[in-house]
């Protein structure tokens, strides 16, 4: 059963404003606009008409947390550490592409897709655990734009809250192209680093070395670098991402005709990120090296400051108002994740489409928690540095479970159709859940434990490692003596561009084989007693234990 794009409406769409012309910050397609794009002229007045979703959740991502974990890296490290970067270039792609898939093909919102597909408790699991991990999240952001307006001497209170209403007033005046035209803004402001790049000229051949030679600085202390790099992933591959694209891409009213057009919107976003977070690391390393700061990082203000003294104040104006930018953003993306997936749970209204008057629940929640989130920052003796540790170590936790949900629903066939994954991709991105599992676990167990040896961390990697090795092979073995195992479903992939999944409730069951309800029922087990144990140390570090 399909829904044609050229017949209306599909039948899955939760909000009737998802539904109509794509309106982008830079052009306008009619709905059920089918025509081929033959020429150059024609393919780039598209391409810049559906350019948002991509770029804007990738973006969104280099915020204050991320330039907090880079800077770190290239003030404790130099630029040692650059290769972890392009390591993650294609877990982001797949997972986004994953993601991207799923909100153009189903039409309906990740906690909604993950809710009806695996029950209220994993449903409710997703969007409480979001919530939190978000509201935490956008305390760094007002961290990050706190630290900025104190670097430029200008009033901390007034500022955050200004930021917070701009950020209000963007997303909720009811025209969806408004709020993109306004991210579009912020995004030109991010590329302000590369000004700093160039005043600081870093030696590109060192630049060249780190990204492309795997290693540690000689004589560093391992297990912090370690946690550092872990800190890293985790910045740079964030559970709300997956809810912001799928929501966003549905808002825009993305079809799969558009396809290829959001996966160049995707790589754009990318090659920003990679730029953004080299410069950070790049400039940093060569701004501190050589001088007492280097590998004493204290907080992004610590690096504005550092710039200052070395390079100028120019450059440290620079670095102190791309900071605000990226965190406004960043606030930006993950509100609106959190409304989205509100939105999608609870049956309301979900549309920057819509006005205040008319989706009152949404707006309602995407103020709440940007206002709760900017109190928070400005309550004297608040917790700033654990929160911010507490952000990460949660992100790095609840990462496996969205990737892994995020693998199921890109598999299912009730959803996506023809649109299902290749066995390829279904294998590297089980390889990432992996990969994300072993981290997430050193990750804890550094939170846990502060003192933890590197011996210790070097056993949970290669135990983790050898773990996978056996159950991937374990899985070969039986598909060799299980050999209707091997026989794969062919697909008919030749209606992709026309196929749209049905209503919800015309869905077929989910069908899960019983090794995938044992693994979702130990990762729901490891979750909940990691989730509480991480919280539990926290809390003990704030009252002083």
């Amino acid at each position: 059963m399909h829904v044609t794009v050229n017949e209306g409406p599909p039948g899955a769409a939760l909000d009737a404003a998802h539904v109509g012309d794509i309106e982008g910050a830079f052009g306008t397609i009619r709905l059920g606009d089918e025509a081929p794009r033959s020429g150059l002229k024609a393919r780039l007045m598209t391409l810049l008409a559906v350019v948002g979703p991509g770029l804007i959740v990738m973006t969104g991502d280099n915020d204050a947390g991320a330039f907090s974990t880079y800077a770190q890296a290239g003030q404790n490290y130099g630029t040692s550490l650059l290769w972890v970067l392009l390591l993650l270039v294609p877990v982001l792609y797949i997972n986004q592409e994953m993601v991207l898939r799923l909100g153009v093909v189903a039409g309906v919102g990740h906690a909604r897709l993950i809710l009806e597909r695996f029950g209220k408790f994993w449903g409710a699991f997703s969007v409480i655990d979001l919530f939190i991990l978000n509201a935490l999240t956008i305390v760094t952001e007002f961290i990050g734009i706190s630290l900025g307006l104190d670097y430029l001497g200008l009033p901390k209170i007034a500022g955050v809250l200004i930021a917070a209403v701009i950020v209000i007033a963007a997303a909720s005046t009811g025209s969806f192209r408004r709020f993109e035209r306004v991210c579009m803004t912020l995004i030109v402001g991010s590329l302000l680093l590369i000004p700093i790049l160039i005043m600081v000229h870093p030696t590109f051949g060192q630049i060249g070395r780190g990204l492309l030679v795997p290693g540690i600085p000689a004589g560093s202390n391992l297990s912090t670098a370690v946690l550092l790099i872990i800190g890293i992933v985790g910045t740079t591959v964030a559970p709300w991402q997956l809810f912001f694209q799928q929501s966003y891409l549905i808002d825009k009213r993305i079809t799969p005709r558009f396809m290829n057009y959001e996966r160049v919107d995707l790589w754009i976003g990318i090659v920003i990120v990679l730029i953004g977070a080299t410069a950070i690391i790049a400039f940093t390393a060569a701004t501190f090296a050589g001088h007492s700061e280097f590998g004493k990082f204290t907080d992004a203000g610590g690096v504005a400051i550092g710039l200052e003294r070395h390079v100028g104040k120019a450059a440290g104006i620079l670095f102190a108002v791309a900071l605000i930018d990226a965190s406004i953003i960043g606030a930006a993306a993950v509100g609106l994740s959190t409304s989205y997936a509100l939105g999608d749970v609870l049956g309301l209204k979900h549309s920057l489409h819509r006005k205040i008057s008319d989706a009152k629940g949404f707006y309602a929640a995407f103020v709440g928690i940007l206002i709760g989130s900017a109190v928070i920052v400005l309550i004297p003796g608040s917790p700033l540095g654990l929160l911010t540790t507490g952000v990460q170590v949660l992100a790095g936790v609840l990462l496996p479970s969205a990737t892994v949900f995020l693998l199921l629903l890109c598999n299912d066939e009730e959803v996506l159709g023809p649109w299902v994954n290749t066995r390829g991709m279904n294998i590297f991105t089980t390889a990432i859940i992996a990969v994300l599992v072993i981290l997430s676990l050193v990750l804890t167990a550094g939170v846990l434990y502060p003192d933890l040896s590197a011996a210790v961390i070097l056993y949970i990697l290669i135990g983790g490692a050898l773990l996978t090795l056996l159950v991937g092979a374990g899985i070969l073995g039986y598909q060799q003596f299980h050999p209707r195992a091997l026989k794969v479903k062919a697909i008919d992939r030749t209606e992709r561009l026309s196929w749209r999944m049905p209503p919800l409730a015309l869905l077929a069951a989910p069908k899960l084989p019983l090794g995938s309800r044992i693994g979702l029922t130990v990762l729901r087990s490891y979750l909940l007693i990691a989730m509480i144990m991480v919280i539990f140390r926290i809390y003990q570090l704030a009252v002083g234990h």
